[in-house]
Order: C-alpha cells, then sequence, then structure tokens
C-alpha cells in the first residue's frame, strides 16, 4: 500500500516533491486507477493535504481535482475557500459546485471570485440572477461577455439599472442582440445623464441648454429604437415609458408622424385597456369618429386628433401600396392639419421640428448619395 509511505515521506518532503507528489495522488484518484482500499486512504491523504502550509501543494491538488466530476466534495470546498490563487481554480471549473455554493461565495463580495464564476463554462440562470443582484460592475461584464451564461430578461434589467452609468457595461449590454427593449431605452437614458454631467458639455452649452438638447436627443433615439424592437415586445417598452413618465403627448406625436403605427397601437392598449384586436382593427380600418373615441379614451386631447388622423390615413395607403411617402411628407400633411407654417402653439411647433429634422435627414442622405456616385 503506497499511502502510508507517501503519508510518512511527505513530512520531510521539499514543497515542489510535495506539490509533485500531491498533484500524482490526485490525478489517480480522479482517474479511478486505485483499488478500493487505496482510494480511500488517497482521500485521507488528500484531505490531509489540505492542510500543508504551502499555497503551491494546494493548488496543484486543486490543478488535479478542478475538473473532475469524481473529485471528494469535502475537499473541493475547502479548495474552493482557500487563498484566490488555489480557489481560482476550482471556482472557475468545478461541475461539483452547486448553484447554492457559487451564489454564496457571489454573495461574498470579493470582486476576484465574482469575476471567476461570472467566467465559468456554463453559468445557470440562478447564478446569472445572483451576479446581476449584488455582483460588481466588473463580473457583470464578464457575465455578459460568456457565451456560456444563461441571463434572464430580469436580469438584464437590474444590470442596467444597477451599473448602466459604467460604460464597459452598457457597451457589454447593446452588444447582446436578446436584450429587452425597455433595457436599451433604460441606457439610453443612463448615457444621456452621463452627457449632461460632463464638464465639457456644460462648459460648451451650459446646463439649461445641455439639458434641453440631450434630452430631445433622447427623445429621437427613442423614436429611432423602436424600429429594432419586435412587436412581441412592445407592450414592456410601452409601460417602462409610461412608468417613468416619458410616454408623452409629444413623444406619441413623433411615433405616429414616424410612422409607428403597431408601437402606437399599443400605446392606444395600454392607455385604453382595450383588446390589442379591436385597437388593430381600428387603426387598419377604423372610421374618424371610433378613432376618435379611442383617442379620447387614451386621453389624448382633441387639438391632437387630427393631426394623427391624417398621418395615420397616409401611412395606411403605404401600407396597403396605394402611395410612397415618408416622415417629411407625413409631417407637413400634420402641419398643414393645424394651418401650415403659419400655425402656432406647442403641437404646430413640434410638428415643424419633426418636418425639419427629416428635411435636414434626407438632404444629407442625398448629398452622401451624390458624394458615393
Amino acid at each position: 500500500m503506497v499511502v502510508p509511505h507517501f503519508l510518512k515521506w511527505v513530512g520531510t518532503a521539499r514543497v515542489s516533491e510535495r506539490a509533485a507528489a500531491a498533484s500524482a495522488l490526485a490525478r489517480a484518484y480522479v482517474n479511478r486507477d486505485l483499488a478500493f482500499e487505496d482510494r480511500c486512504a488517497a482521500e485521507a491523504a488528500l484531505t490531509l493535504l489540505l492542510d500543508d502550509a504551502s499555497s503551491k501543494v494546494r493548488a496543484a491538488m486543486a490543478e488535479a481535482l478542478s475538473m473532475s466530476h469524481h473529485a471528494p466534495m469535502q475537499i473541493i470546498a475547502a479548495l474552493a475557500s482557500d487563498q484566490p490563487e488555489v480557489a481560482s481554480l476550482v471556482l472557475a471549473r468545478s461541475p461539483l459546485l452547486t448553484d447554492a455554493d457559487l451564489i454564496d461565495r457571489v454573495a461574498s463580495g470579493q470582486k476576484a471570485t465574482q469575476e471567476l464564476i461570472a467566467d465559468r463554462p456554463a453559468v445557470s440562470m440562478t447564478v446569472a440572477a445572483a451576479i446581476a443582484e449584488i455582483g460588481e460592475a466588473a463580473a457583470c461584464v464578464t457575465l455578459l461577455s460568456n457565451p456560456g451564461a444563461a441571463i434572464a430578461s430580469m436580469s438584464y434589467r437590474r444590470i442596467a439599472e444597477r451599473h448602466g452609468h459604467v460604460p464597459a457595461v452598457r457597451e457589454a449590454l447593446i452588444a447582446h442582440n436578446t436584450l429587452p427593449a425597455d433595457c436599451r431605452h433604460m441606457l439610453l437614458v443612463k448615457l444621456g445623464d452621463a452627457l449632461k454631467g460632463s464638464p465639457l458639455v456644460l462648459a460648451l452649452m451650459g446646463s439649461a441648454r445641455a439639458e434641453r438638447v440631450l434630452r430631445d436627443a433622447c427623445v429621437k433615439a427613442s423614436v429611432t429604437l423602436i424600429e429594432s424592437t419586435q412587436a412581441a415586445e412592445h407592450p414592456a417598452l410601452v409601460e417602462h415609458l409610461r412608468l417613468r413618465g416619458d410616454l408623452t403627448a409629444s413623444f406619441i406625436i413623433r411615433t405616429v408622424a414616424h410612422g409607428k403605427v403597431d408601437f402606437f397601437g399599443a400605446v392606444l392598449v395600454a392607455l385604453t385597456g382595450q383588446s390589442e384586436q379591436r385597437v388593430r382593427a381600428l387603426l387598419a380600418g377604423g372610421n374618424d369618429v371610433a378613432l376618435q373615441a379611442l383617442f379620447t379614451s387614451a386621453g389624448l386631447s382633441a387639438g391632437m386628433h387630427g393631426v394623427i388622423l391624417r398621418a395615420l390615413k397616409v401611412w395606411r395607403e403605404v401600407a396597403n401600396g396605394k402611395r410612397v411617402a415618408g416622415v417629411q411628407e407625413v409631417s407637413w400633411l400634420m402641419l398643414k392639419e393645424l394651418g401650415g407654417q403659419q400655425a402656432s402653439g406647442d403641437l404646430a411647433t413640434l410638428i415643424k421640428s419633426i418636418h425639419l429634422d427629416a428635411l435636414r435627414q434626407n438632404a444629407r442622405g442625398h448629398a452622401l448619395a451624390i458624394a458615393a456616385a
């Protein structure tokens, strides 16, 4: 029997020799090269080596045992709680650590430990949720960059809420195709807040103008965001905007002017409580009286009804292939509904700004096309 001789020898051997012997014994154990009695003795010897004064010996054991499904659980648990250079091997690899074990170590709050767990070959949705809830920003970036991590929509939201102000986290979140639309909007707002507080922006514009410019930019970016949002996500995005107070009359007018009719339908469903089927049917072919009743039920002022109806009629014709039109023409027709360029008031000012933005965008696109020809 080799193990008794090993235990006598290990007390006088040098660190390098003990480390090599510990590694060999651990590999023999996990490879099942030992008889049953020898395996029991080897397990006892490995347990004794957990008390070795040198971390190199314990690291050698961790290296040999870290990827095995047959390693002794008590040894794995002890190594996972050892010094970082030892524990890292087990935390990053061991299949024996349960979700509960990993979550306990995430809760310890040590940045390096959290990053190791976030970078494991497979991270369950439960462990990912724990990292999203209490993990440091660096651990969240590691989690988001891990293709083996299963991340729930709620975890994306918690990461965005907790660390959305950190540029590296924003970049990692936006890179995910599965990121919910409300999270993307949250990141837009956080980016706007970061720019608004930038010393350079404040020096160039002043606080009042910077806030106004960035608020307008966020609204325009939010409208653009709808283009990349699937219809199934519209209700969640609408609710997110409503809770934030961003589902304003001006935002609704912008969405209609830009032809986001499906999203406008989701807004009406949320504000009126009507069924999605009924709202969709009214938007597709309802008469003016029925639509105005729907708008009133949604809390839209009577002054907005005419311009919305005008835009919807144009977008209906576009959808049915009877007309070719874009934001520039639609916004102009909406403005004409109010009296044309001579119209005044907040609504007219808003539609004029939408129309001018569309003119600039189209002119820019035309100039780029000429330059590329």
